[in-house]
Parts: structure tokens; C-alpha cells; sequence
């Protein structure tokens, strides 16, 4: 799951159309950062009963964590599903979560990919590498690793570390891409530099089937990947 998104109080009036509604968001934004949950709830609330999206996912986040109220997944829904249904593509991301993993909702794979797709065609990074795990493992959908890997890779540019970490794993069993342990211990090595684990593991493992000069060849590639913003390795 993801934070909550804060806009700037000039963004959030182009979007809502007026200065009172962005002021009373801003209360909630300023609260919420202090910790001040309640505060944050208090202000969010009208706004999301009247529409606003990004008050109705923020709601949703505050009862899917327990945040200024009990953790309540089928109201947390409620809210996520809301916002989805105007666009908001986080939402869509969290609403194909709670699908996924059956919290608020009876758990549905297909309705989950559903979710995902929309927002990973609208450019979110977890849902992309949500979707491509979906194609990746054949639920929901029909087991398509060159569509796992397109999905992966998209994300992975965006720099989400879990992608990542799925796509070396890809080049290194060679699914949906021809195996290549220099790939695979660029995008490791690039997962495991972000914090992630999985990517130190599947570094070292591929390490093991390297030569030195593989592995000074991968490295370099790491550093011009990182360079260029994961675009274009």
C-alpha cells in the first residue's frame, strides 16, 4: 500500500475549482503530516463526501491503515472505489490490492487485474508491476511472460524497486526475454543499490554463474542505467 498523496493547496483548487474546498484540504494535509489524524479526518471527510477525489483516497488509506480510526477494510474500499471510479489512479492501484488480497471484498483475481490495468495505463508504477505479476504468475489473466516483462520494465523506468527486482529475475530465467545473466545482475544490482533484499539475493545468485568480466560488464551497465534514470537498459 502507498501513502497519502498531499496536493499543494494551488493544484487542488484548479482541480476542485474553488479556494474554500483547497483550504480545507490543506487543514487536513498540515494535520495529517503532525500526526494529527483526527484533524485530518475531520477535514477530509465533507470533502470526500462531496466528490473529491483525492479526499475520498486519502480516506480510504486512513481506514486501511487504522490511521484517527479502527482499521476498517470494507469502508476503506468504499472509499478507494469512489475515487477509482472518478479516475484517481492510486486508488485504482490500492482498490486491485484490496481485491488481490481479499480485504473488504471477496478476494478476485480478475477484478484485481481489472483495477490495475486502468491505472498502469495511466502511467502508476505499482500497478504496473502489480499487472506484471499478474501476467507473470497467470492469475487472472493467461500466464504471458513478454507481457509480465513489458509491464515490469515500464515500471522499473519509473524506478519502482520491486519491478526491478522482477524484471533481473526475468533475464535471469529467461522468461519473456532471451536469459542473460549480464541483465539480470544490472537490474539486481540497480534493486539492491534502492534497499531491496530480493535484489542483493538474486545478485549474488547470478554472480555465482558469471565471469569476472560478466559481472565488471554488468556492473557498468548499473551505473549508466542509473545515470539515464532507468530508461532505455
Amino acid at each position: 500500500m502507498n501513502r497519502l498523496l498531499i496536493l499543494p493547496v494551488l493544484l487542488l483548487t484548479l482541480l476542485v475549482g474553488t479556494s474554500a474546498f483547497s483550504a480545507d484540504y490543506q487543514k487536513g494535509a498540515a494535520a495529517y503530516e503532525s500526526g494529527d489524524y483526527a484533524t485530518a479526518l475531520r477535514e477530509w471527510e465533507p470533502l470526500a463526501e462531496q466528490g473529491v477525489a483525492y479526499a475520498q483516497y486519502n480516506l480510504g488509506q486512513m481506514y486501511s491503515i487504522g490511521q484517527g480510526v479502527p482499521r476498517d477494510y470494507s469502508t476503506a474500499v468504499k472509499w478507494y472505489r469512489l475515487a477509482a471510479e472518478q479516475g484517481h489512479a492510486r486508488a485504482r492501484n490500492n482498490l486491485g490490492y484490496m481485491y488481490d488480497k481479499g480485504r473488504g471484498v471477496p478476494q478476485d483475481d480478475k477484478t484485481a487485474v481489472k483495477w490495475w490495468k486502468l491505472a498502469a495505463e495511466q502511467g502508476d508504477a505499482p500497478a504496473r508491476n502489480n499487472l506484471g505479476y499478474m501476467y507473470d504468475k497467470g492469475r487472472g489473466v493467461p500466464q504471458d511472460y513478454k507481457t509480465a516483462v513489458k509491464w515490469y520494465r515500464l515500471a522499473a523506468e519509473q524506478g519502482n524497486v520491486r519491478a526491478q527486482y522482477n524484471l533481473g529475475q526475468m533475464y535471469a530465467l529467461g522468461q519473456g526475454v532471451l536469459k542473460d545473466y549480464v541483465r539480470a545482475h544490472m537490474w539486481a544490482n540497480i534493486a539492491a543499490t534502492n534497499g531491496s533484499m530480493l535484489g542483493t539475493k538474486l545478485r549474488d545468485l547470478v554472480e555465482k554463474k558469471m565471469t569476472p568480466a560478466d559481472i565488471s560488464a554488468a556492473q557498468k551497465l548499473a551505473r549508466e542505467c542509473v545515470r539515464k534514470k532507468y530508461k532505455g537498459c
